[in-house]
């Protein structure tokens, strides 16, 4: 994770379109007396059993979730909830040989969603990615990678990213590589969450990760003061047009998020004198967003977020 960090600062440090405001930064601490308590599955939308199966769950939710902003009907809660009542209705719906063979009708069907998915060609290539290789080196079984980390999150997500091409979640920014890796994140922060920190989700280094940089956060950040767009930028989210991916203004809203978080948490842990963790900040800010249905976020066309 100290890549992400690292690199996130660099292009917050050497950006043209987004500035961090460090005023803004500690306005918003000055404001938390404590962090608001989000539990992880607070819709009750998630499945979980506290065995291995809900680590399946996991593995395969984070490996569809990114990109529902082009279907305005569609967005994360369906995707849990429709992986969950699958997998209620057919224990075996997330086997390792299964999810080489779904099509895009059938992953539809699974979902009960009545039309194509956006982006759907690669939400199923990267089924049969997990599947392969799930099978491949992992016997079928996404708990037996899990196990295989020791405990650590930083391995997992190292794990993760080194044999699912899927979740490389990384750019290229003014020569410079940039490390994002929000799915593969996503993943320790839900068995961390769905477990409470124990079994499949105790994670001896949980503090190493950051916030998951996607389509909310940035918006949130931006209206909280600690994110400020150039007038180019601000009327291309306006307009709702679409920014490339690996473009710089899309690099710079999500490693820009990143960094801001990490100086709001540093500060944030001085003041409340307990050490925060970027997931607590990134599932209150999330939370924050998805109850703000008028807030402008950027439009990207991304299997990463």
């Amino acid at each position: 994770m100290d890549d992400v960090r690292g690199t996130s600062a660099w292009v917050a440090n050497h950006s043209s379109h987004v500035v961090v405001d460090s005023s803004g930064i500690e306005k918003v601490a000055e404001t938390i007396d404590e962090i608001p308590k989000v539990n992880w599955d607070f819709e009750g939308i998630h499945y979980f059993d506290n065995g291995p199966l809900t680590v399946q769950y996991l593995f395969v939710l984070d490996a569809l979730n990114f990109c529902f902003w082009p279907d305005e009907d569609l967005n994360y809660d369906n995707l849990a909830a429709g992986l969950k009542e699958a997998l209620l209705n057919d224990k075996s719906a997330f086997d390792a040989d299964r999810l080489q063979k779904y099509t895009g009708p059938e992953l539809r069907e699974l979902l009960k969603w009545p039309r194509p998915l956006p982006l759907e060609d690669e939400r199923v290539r990267l089924l049969h990615e997990v599947g392969f290789e799930l099978e491949r080196s992992f016997d079928g079984k996404a708990s037996n990678l899990v196990e295989s980390c020791g405990k650590s999150a930083v391995k997992l997500v190292a794990m993760v990213t080194r044999h699912f091409p899927g979740f490389r979640d990384h750019s290229v920014y003014k020569g410079h590589q940039v490390f994002l890796y929000k799915r593969a994140q996503i993943l320790a922060a839900d068995l961390w969450g769905a477990y409470g920190g124990k079994g499949y989700g105790e994670f001896y280094d949980i503090g190493s990760i950051t916030i998951m940089a996607d389509y909310i956060v940035p918006a949130v950040l931006r209206q909280l003061g600690v994110l400020k767009y150039s007038e180019t930028l601000a009327s291309m989210i306006e307009k709702k047009s679409e920014i490339d991916p690996g473009s710089e203004e899309e690099v710079e809203l999500r490693a820009c998020s990143i960094y801001a978080v990490e100086k709001m948490k540093d500060l944030i842990s001085i003041k409340l004198g307990r050490k925060v963790l970027s997931i607590e900040l990134d599932l209150w800010l999330w939370s924050f967003g998805i109850q703000c249905p008028a807030l402008q976020h950027h439009r990207t066309l991304s299997i990463y977020y």
